[in-house]
């Protein structure tokens, strides 16, 4: 096994932390979604289609999704009458996903739910402390886009 270095221990420990967090935080998304009849994923397109009307595609890019699990999920909220597809002006067949009346609702009330969870759980940590996570966060996001653009990167393999 190779040995790592103090930075890439570093990275090595915040990677495994945002796994153990991201499970935590969706099994809560979904605990918060549930009364509204949506899922950690439902909520989070509808939370992006709220801005406006959106192609799957740009949904999935802003989510760092695949396009196929988004046009999934997209699928089954118009199913269940939360979104629905409208005509894309910019293109013939990529249609935009569009939020409905009952979306907005739900959604709201997921919203409502969230910031009581957020609040609660915000609280019982040091501001200042939040906001240093937030940073390390984006760098760390910034540094693994960069690294994925990188024509220096190796190949992946199989």
């Amino acid at each position: 096994m190779a040995k790592l270095t103090a930075a890439a221990t570093a990275f090595s420990e915040l990677v495994v932390e945002v796994f153990r967090v991201n499970g935590l935080a969706l099994e809560a998304g979904d605990l918060l979604a549930r009364p509204a009849g949506l899922t950690s994923a439902r909520w989070q397109v509808l939370g992006v289609v709220d801005h406006g009307p959106a192609p799957v595609s740009n949904v999935a890019r802003m989510m760092g999704l695949t396009r196929q699990s988004v046009q999934q999920i997209a699928d089954a909220l118009q199913r269940e009458g939360f979104v629905e597809y409208v005509e894309n002006p910019h293109h013939r067949t990529a249609k935009l996903i569009s939020m409905t009346a009952a979306g907005r609702e739900a959604l709201r009330q997921v919203e409502a739910r969230h910031a009581a969870w957020a609040d609660r759980l915000g609280k019982r940590i040091d501001p200042s402390s939040l906001r240093a996570a937030v940073d390390a966060l984006r760098q760390a996001r910034q540094a693994l886009e960069e690294d994925a653009s990188s024509p220096a990167r190796p190949a992946r393999k199989g």
